[in-house]
């Protein structure tokens, strides 16, 4: 009896009733097992099936496997399931468990889902990019074309107030969780201690003090391939390592989610693969390291990468419910209590971070050419669906106007990422379609050698073509890449192997940002066309090669490591990428000869391929090389005064208050649209001694029409009259500002703090002692007059007899200088 099975007649009897449903159960209530089963004898299913989504490939095999084994059966019977390289399904299937993918493939081919009663969404609180695009599909599928299409979405740590934004006021079904309580003890990691030396001491320390089975979660299988190399032979004999994470063989995985044999206890050392979805028999203990690595996509350099951060409090949650299934269980967070209430509350959508480029075909192929015509959970970032647009229409998939093209449709055909279908359609065209294939079903898979193993993509291309590999390759993966292979190449397949370069060839199709050219110097440093730079081991075989193609980096925004890659050779890639190559004149700032450069180039992205100097080189080339100077200096080269900065803080200032009414005037702003503001204020410029005579205020004034400039003085103005009569000058530039400093007698009389921008931002007051020292600061004048003058006064007046000071400051005259002398 599963804490699930208490709701399912309501959960029945709720979907008999109405069609969409969000069902919110915790960790160990059953939900994923449970619920497609119970539906099975549902009468409004028929003879349709029910289709469930999992976020995991591990997750959906196992969870079909188990609902099998209830039913007396083995997968592909009446409970199946669909990876995109592993399938078990029949004609007698009526479960189909699948990873969130395959439903968009799904719709897309049939988009009333005639053969579906009910499409289930599992652990949704994990909001992966799939799956918000398939909700939003089978949403609109439901309302528009299938009333009867039953939708469930079901999730331990649900969030529904977003979730109920795009369904409507839908019913929310709550399951209990297990009734075993999980004690929660917080060891911080000790000062001078590395991560996974911390790791391995409370895994020994809950070896010893705690009975059952282990789940120890780490952010990725670096972490846990270096805790297992300290535990081994640390162990108990009757304790038993085990590694689960996603480039695992699947008999590995299977193994360690399988009961530990009687008599003995297991150390799962997983990633966040264990979160959800999975149970694994006998855990009692939890020990969780608290972080886990997500991927996080660059719209400025089209790559992604890799970064370890925090969970969030929903993670921890989940990951503290995988103890306690069967009895009271323990879980240490490696964190201090004090630090748990700093963690977000959940994590953070995928499709804020993600790589947008197979969303933005997929919606394409539907009809939508903008994410506004979508109903979202949450909306997809703006500068990541436009570089997702500029990539597909650069792949000639989108045309001018967003919508899909012949080339697009045949490569969303193939169901790989739209660089890779790209690669295999132009790869075809080149004679090369079988390499081109092997190329895309290795890298939409995790690399098949794993780390250390070198970055040669034909060293892979040889494993695929039937070399022999090294000790320890996944035969089974190997067996399933090359049925994909199979499955994307028309002809017979070969088994010589191509040359290095035609690999780099054919790769150089899908990266044509990811060219790289090597830097001259002895360290294998590349420059890579989207103007990025990329650097490869030193020991690396491809450290020589001049011209490489980078297909997987690290992505980092300085210098990225390249981890797969093949060389490429210059001739190539003028006649293939012929298109894309631009002729024409360009300056820069050479800082070695302190002057402009001006040269006639053919580029490739950011690489040149050629160049020779002008003889005569055109004012608006010298405008370009000032220009590139002042970025290559950085925005403080320039000759600001605190004139001009306060004219960009006050700027600032209205920007942040008014949004959308403003321009960005921040630095990297200003850096970024040199051309717009600065560029026409260097008309007869020649030298860099010229830029430092310049007037910064009439060219950063440009950036605002009359009317705005009118306003800027009304709204933020650059002095204010005090009591005396004086004007005197605000400082936009301070923290908290603007900032009014006057001598404390200056401003007696004055009770009401002013304020800018409309009345929205007090003025911060600095008063001042007759020796024009700070005396207090105050954004609540009144309240300074009433409550802390009194002692100021009893302070200062002794020091400064010459000076007034009132009992009663509202009422007594300003004035800036000394007691005035009673007339004779």
């Amino acid at each position: 009896m599963l804490p699930i099975d208490s709701i399912l007649p309501e959960l029945t009897q709720t979907l008999a009733r109405t069609t969409t449903v969000l069902l919110q159960a915790p960790p160990g209530a059953g939900k994923t097992t449970r619920v497609p089963l119970a539906l099975l004898d549902a009468p409004w299913r028929g003879d349709r099936k029910i289709l469930m989504l999992e976020p995991r490939r591990l997750a959906a095999r196992s969870a079909a496997r188990f609902m099998a084994q209830q039913l007396g059966e083995t997968a592909g019977q009446t409970v199946g399931y669909r990876t995109r390289l592993d399938t078990r399904v029949s004609a007698n299937t009526r479960i189909e468990v699948v990873t969130e993918g395959i439903l968009t493939r799904l719709i897309q081919n049939d988009p009333m889902l005639e053969d579906y009663a009910a499409v289930l969404f599992d652990e949704f609180h994990e909001r992966s990019l799939q799956a918000d695009l398939g909700l939003a599909l089978v949403r609109e599928s439901q309302q528009a074309l299938r009333e009867d299409l039953r939708l469930l979405v079901m999730s331990a740590t649900l969030d529904t107030a977003p979730i109920a934004r795009v369904l409507g006021e839908v019913p929310v079904i709550t399951s209990a969780g297990r009734a075993f309580p999980v004690a929660e003890i917080y060891q911080p990691m000790p000062r001078n201690t590395r991560p996974v030396e911390h790791t391995v001491q409370v895994i020994q320390e809950a070896l010893q003090s705690q009975p059952g089975s282990l789940l120890v979660f780490l952010p990725g299988a670096g972490e846990i391939r270096r805790v297992a190399q300290q535990l081994a032979g640390q162990l108990p004999g009757n304790t038993r390592l085990a590694p689960l994470y996603g480039n695992l063989k699947s008999d590995e995985q299977d193994r360690a989610i399988a009961p530990a044999p009687e008599g003995t206890r297991k150390v799962v050392l997983a990633t966040a693969i264990a979160e959800t979805s999975l149970t694994i028999e006998g855990i009692r203990v939890v020990i969780d390291a608290g972080q886990q690595r997500r991927a996080v996509f660059d719209a400025n350099s089209g790559m992604t990468r890799l970064i370890t951060g925090r969970v969030s409090k929903a993670s921890a949650e989940q990951r503290k419910g995988r103890a306690g299934r069967v009895e009271p269980g323990v879980c240490y967070r490696l964190w201090s209590e004090s630090e748990q209430f700093g963690l977000a509350d959940y994590t953070p959508p995928e499709i804020q971070s993600a790589d947008l480029a197979p969303l933005v075909l997929e919606l394409a192929q539907w009809g939508a050419r903008a994410p506004e015509q979508v109903a979202w959970v949450d909306p997809p970032p703006a500068a990541h669906w436009q570089q997702a647009v500029g990539l597909l229409q650069w792949l000639d998939m989108l045309d001018a106007e967003g919508a899909i093209t012949e080339h697009g449709k045949a490569a969303r055909e193939l169901g790989l990422h739209p660089r890779l279908a790209h690669m295999v359609l132009r790869g075809r065209a080149l004679g090369l379609g079988q390499l081109a294939a092997e190329l895309a079903a290795l890298l939409e898979e995790r690399d098949l050698l794993g780390p250390g193993a070198g970055a040669d993509l034909q060293e892979r291309v040889r494993l695929l073509r039937g070399e022999a590999g090294p000790r320890g390759l996944d035969a089974a993966r190997l067996k399933a890449l090359r049925q994909a292979v199979k499955r994307l190449c028309r002809a017979a397949l070969k088994t010589d192997l191509p040359s290095a370069t035609e690999v780099g060839r054919v790769l150089a199709q899908a990266y044509p940002d990811r060219i790289a050219r090597r830097r001259a110097g002895s360290a294998p440093r590349y420059q890579l066309s989207n103007g990025k730079g990329a650097l490869l081991r030193d020991d690396d075989p491809l450290a020589r090669e001049d011209w490489l193609v980078a297909a997987d980096l690290d992505g980092k925004a300085r210098e990225a490591t390249i981890y797969l890659a093949a060389p490429v050779s210059l001739a190539d890639l003028e006649q293939d990428l012929a298109g894309h190559i631009q002729y024409g004149d360009e300056a820069f700032w050479d800082d070695h000869r302190g002057r402009v450069v001006a040269r006639e180039v053919r580029k490739l992205g950011a690489l040149i391929l050629a160049e020779q100097p002008l003889a005569q080189v055109a004012p608006e080339l010298i405008q370009q090389g000032l220009l590139d100077a002042i970025r290559r200096k950085g925005l403080d080269s320039l000759p600001w005064t605190d004139a001009s900065r306060q004219w960009q803080a006050r700027v600032r200032l209205l920007a942040n208050r008014f949004p959308g009414d403003w321009p960005d005037v921040d630095d990297q702003a200003l850096l970024d649209s040199l051309e717009h503001w600065l560029g026409p204020f260097l008309a007869g410029s020649q030298r860099w001694a010229d830029i430092t005579r310049l007037d910064l205020l009439p060219a950063l004034a440009s950036l605002l029409d009359y009317p705005r400039q009118q306003q800027l003085e009304s709204l933020a103005p650059r002095a204010l009259s005090i009591p005396t009569g004086q004007k005197v000058s605000l400082d936009y530039t301070q923290d908290h500002g603007p900032v009014l400093a006057a001598k404390l007698q200056a401003l007696f009389g004055w009770t009401d703090t002013p304020t800018v921008a409309g009345g929205q931002v007090p003025v911060v007051i600095h008063l001042l002692s007759p020796a024009q020292r700070p005396l207090a600061v105050t954004a609540d004048l009144a309240s300074f007059w009433q409550n802390a003058y009194p002692e100021v006064r009893k302070e200062l007046r002794g020091r400064y007899p010459k000076h007034p000071w009132p009992e009663d400051p509202l009422t007594a005259p300003a004035q800036q200088g000394t007691k005035k002398r009673p007339a004779p």
